[in-house]
């Protein structure tokens, strides 16, 4: 099964090896059907501490690195290597 790829804004980098990523998507409303946006906050492995503070990122999914991380970071070269 393929692992879900999002895209965001590094929002945090404050802790070693985790960034927060904040994701945001468009919904339509189901009364008014304007379009609306959500976001949601996910906690991602950053092996390098390569990204920071308002970058835009890639992230998948992994194995569970902690109780609230099981995304990790893929950009550039390192997505490449990965595939």
């Amino acid at each position: 099964m393929p692992r879900r790829v999002l895209q965001g804004t590094v929002v945090s980098d404050a802790a070693d090896k985790t960034v927060v990523v904040s994701v945001q998507r468009r919904v339509s409303h189901p009364v008014y059907k304007k379009f609306i946006t959500r976001s949601k906050k996910y906690m991602a492995h950053d092996e390098g501490n390569s990204a920071k503070k308002g970058d835009v990122v890639q992230i998948q999914e992994c194995r569970p690195h902690s109780k609230h991380k099981s995304w990790e970071v893929v950009t550039g070269a390192e997505a490449k290597s990965k595939e």
